[in-house]
């Protein structure tokens, strides 16, 4: 009788240990599209049988085992971090495409080409009025669009500014909920609760699409999280939140000390706001302005080398510019140039076309960095458009990169359903069996019982 209790008992344990494979296979099955969630798996022990003791054996649940790999976690964080600097700097690069043009009659390269055709054009008509008056307002097309660029790479340094607070604030957003998620962790003794867990790794993710950092796994089940691998932003509950400075120059990001750590942020959208805004906007608009600060010298060099159609030297510049604030953005014919005062003369010639002459050849000398004026801004225009055929190529491969690293993570912790339908026949199977037993028993015990007087 005592051996068909220890039946009884073990078979209706097995029942419970059955279960709860069931209930692990459905939860997989539920969250199998689930971000941030890893296949988890019952386990199973064998329990100790010593009847002299009364150990009845049986199985037993053992935890259930989580299949995340924190390598392939890492390897799909890294590979997000790169594509979020790619796509940023794509993004922004793309935003300031339209200001440089060869082609535009707007454009600097042609406004240029018209200002040197007038001069060329008032050295067959040096004292035509309309003349005067046409390379007057090719000038203002020259200053224009010189303005139109500076202004333009001015306007986008601010949007990208405005683009890191935003990154930056998403960034605090992300460590906060990793740290509420943590609390949560240490008061579960370090056990795995799958979706809080789901939740942790999908914030983890999320988190290095904005910036590169370094997750440790701790012993009290939280995760401390080191943006730049350097700076503590997630101490067990507590998050600490980072700063954006757009008010100089050049973005800083600081952390919660103050202390500056812009050059700890290699990766993810952050990191292509700060490479776009302080390294590759900077780097044209100092072109601009070195360009459209040659032209307005050279020419109003040469101006002031000859006579103008009162046979007197010059007393205004052309163009007038602040170099401090940027020539390209500042860059102006001076309001106090009339007509007459065009020096297309040459001391000696009054009334002559010696000057017009040599302002129409400015079109033609290296003085710019050993280019022509049209030659810098082509190399100029060159060199923009070779930073946004690097990023979108970056894009392209970063996204192969990263598809690589999910599916490999996949293939380690991801749901298959496949397998998940095979282990539900096999724990209803299971179950079936361990239901059987008991009516078997029940039916023994039944028989038994009648049998006795």
């Amino acid at each position: 009788m005592g051996n068909l209790l220890t039946s009884l008992l073990n078979s209706a344990n097995a029942l419970d240990v059955y279960n709860q494979g069931l209930t692990t296979t459905e939860n997989n099955i539920l969250n199998a599209n689930t971000p941030g969630y890893a296949n988890q798996t019952q386990t199973f022990l064998a329990l100790p049988f010593d009847p002299s003791v009364g150990l009845p054996g049986g199985v037993g649940a053992g935890p259930i085992q989580s299949s995340r790999d924190a390598y392939a976690e890492q390897a799909v964080q890294a590979q997000q971090s790169g594509l979020g600097a790619s796509q940023q700097q794509s993004s922004d690069l793309n935003n300031v495409q339209n200001l440089f043009s060869l082609t535009s009659n707007t454009s600097v390269n042609s406004s240029l080409n018209t200002l040197f055709q007038g001069f060329s054009a008032l050295s067959i008509n040096p004292n035509d009025p309309a003349t005067r008056q046409t390379v007057l307002n090719d000038a203002q097309q020259v200053a224009q669009a010189f303005n139109d660029v500076g202004n333009g790479l001015e306007s986008a340094i601010g949007q990208i500014g405005q683009e890191a607070t935003s990154t930056v604030a998403s960034i605090n957003q992300l460590t906060a909920k990793i740290a509420q998620l943590n609390q949560q962790r240490m008061s579960n003794n370090n056990g795995v609760d799958a979706g809080a867990d789901a939740a942790m790794y999908a914030d983890l993710e999320q988190l290095s699409q904005y910036a590169n950092f370094t997750a440790l796994q701790q012993t009290d089940g939280s995760i401390s999280v080191y943006l730049g691998g350097q700076t503590p932003v997630v101490i067990g509950n507590q998050s600490y939140s980072i700063q954006a400075n757009t008010s100089l120059p050049q973005l800083q990001i600081l952390s919660a000390q103050g202390n500056d750590i812009t050059s700890q942020i290699t990766g993810g959208q952050l990191n292509g706001e700060i490479t776009v805004r302080n390294n590759q906007i900077p780097s044209y608009l100092s072109s601009i302005n070195t360009l459209a600060q040659s032209v307005a010298d050279q020419i109003n060099t040469t101006l002031a080398q000859g006579l103008d159609q009162n046979g007197n030297s010059p007393v205004n510049n052309l163009f007038t510019y602040d170099a401090t604030t940027g020539a390209a953005q500042t860059l102006a014919v001076n309001p106090l140039m009339t007509t007459d005062q065009i020096a297309a003369a040459l001391p000696g010639a009054a009334g002559g076309n010696g000057n017009a002459l040599n302002l129409a050849a400015l079109a033609n000398v290296t003085n710019t960095n050993g280019d022509t004026f049209t030659q810098a801004y082509a190399a100029l225009v060159a060199q923009v458009g070779g930073d946004i055929s690097t990023a979108n190529t970056n894009v392209t491969t970063d996204q192969q990169l990263l598809t690589q690293a999910q599916t490999a993570r996949t293939n380690i912790s991801g749901v298959s359903l496949n397998e998940q339908a095979a282990a539900l026949i096999q724990f209803q199977r299971s179950y079936q069996a361990a239901a059987k037993m008991i009516t078997v028993l029940d039916d023994i015990t039944n028989t038994v019982l009648s049998i006795l007087p």
